[in-house]
């Protein structure tokens, strides 16, 4: 029996998509081990200089001026028109990795990695001896939906959650093809778990913090955007009750910043971390966390029980927009826009401890328990229906001699 050969299209147009593309990989080599062979390709990125020159562009407002990116976004959704049946820009490098791999499967976790893309598989490939499938983690519909997702000859569409499915399904993707399939995390956050006192010595013996003080969360994407220190005069008014984690994704100057800052402040205890890679313990160590509307980060907020400040500074970007309007309608999620917002909310909280848990409570019914493995069986098993294979696990999750150490 040969391997299956399942290609993963993704971009690193914020850090989400890349997490997702990292995640699925690990997950079919922790269950299939070898079996399964996953190539990740950033083929925005290597395939032509226009993409590279829009993934940087995207990167940049992202950065300095999110408001920016309604009218960037209104331009991406021509790509909608241009790759209705072909990959107008970068088909080059795209054939050549579809010649030279051959994939049983072209997994698609990008919105502009989609229309176009799948119909020049199957030309090149032949249609019987590939599949394509599509991954969105978008949280609900409407503007900011990207009309890049939507490739309705796709043979498995996946979305993050009930509400972002139904509207992928208004827009044309067949029904009996659509599935929701939840948070697509990496499989060690989904083991490394803390619980009551976990938790408490983590705080104290990996993080130097106080297990019994409020613990915010000021994050960041992979690329280091924030407004780390418009936000920390509000917590600095608290330091006997309240305590900071604050990372910096890729962002040097202001890690070293805030080291500084640190030094300058000891009467307020935090941690501080470059680009980190125990996010998934840090949620689960916080109170809250302040981030933009990152949908990876917010769904791992969600599956690690930590209610979501959402960062509007500077304005919110279409697809932030989805996340916001999902925990908005759903949870009544707390946004700021500046400063003053973020005092105010603290303040309040502060001063009315019922405050927070009534925001605690409301985030916690937004919650669902899923089998993290069903996604990833229903994707190799569509590879396999392309292969005439039938690949089998080699192992189980949770592996049972899982014992893991956090300190």
């Amino acid at each position: 029996m040969s391997k299956l050969r399942i290609l993963v299209l993704t971009s690193s147009t914020g850090g989400g998509h890349d997490a997702r593309a990292e995640a699925f990989a690990e997950w079919c080599f922790q269950l299939y081990r070898h079996e399964v062979d996953v190539r990740i390709e950033q083929m925005l990125e290597k395939s032509s200089v226009v993409n590279r020159t829009g993934v940087n562009l995207y990167n940049r407002i992202q950065r300095g001026a999110p408001w920016l990116h309604k009218v960037f976004y209104a331009v991406v959704e021509l790509l909608s028109w241009l790759n209705r049946r072909d990959v107008t820009f970068g088909a080059g490098y795209y054939l050549e990795v579809l010649r030279d791999y051959k994939p049983h499967l072209v997994f698609s976790v990008h919105d502009c990695l989609n229309r176009g893309y799948f119909q020049l598989a199957r030309k090149v490939l032949g249609a019987d001896k590939v599949r394509c499938a599509t991954y969105c983690g978008e949280f609900s519909g409407g503007w900011g939906y990207s009309r890049n997702w939507i490739e309705p000859t796709v043979d498995l569409y996946i979305s993050r959650t009930q509400t972002a499915n139904d509207y992928a399904t208004k827009c044309g993707i067949p029904e009996p093809r659509a599935r929701v399939r939840g948070y697509l995390m990496m499989p060690r956050a989904h083991l490394e778990i803390l619980g009551p006192v976990e938790r408490r010595v983590f705080q104290q013996k990996r993080l130097g913090l106080d297990p019994d003080k409020f613990t915010v969360f000021l994050a960041t994407g992979g690329n280091g955007a924030n407004n780390h220190f418009e936000l920390l005069p509000a917590l600095l008014k608290h330091p006997g009750r309240v305590q900071a984690i604050i990372i910096c994704g890729r962002n040097k100057p202001t890690y070293n910043e805030l080291v500084h800052w640190r030094a300058l402040h000891p009467e307020f205890d935090c941690y501080v971390e470059g680009y980190s890679e125990i996010v998934h313990l840090l949620m689960q160590a916080s109170d809250v966390i302040v981030t933009r509307g990152g949908t990876t980060t917010c769904a791992k907020a969600l599956n690690f029980k930590c209610p979501i400040i959402f960062n509007a500074f500077g304005g919110i970007m279409p697809q932030e927009e989805l996340t916001w309007k999902f925990f908005r309608n759903g949870a009544a999620s707390e946004k700021i826009e500046d400063a003053a917002d973020f005092a105010r909310l603290i303040d309040r909280w502060m001063a009315d401890p019922a405050a927070y848990a009534h925001v605690r409570e409301n985030f916690l019914k937004l919650r669902y328990e899923e089998d993290p493995t069903v996604l990833i069986d229903e994707l190799v098993a569509l590879a396999n229906d392309a292969a005439g294979e039938k690949t089998l696990r080699r192992r189980q999750f949770p592996p049972t001699n899982g014992n893991t150490k956090f300190f």
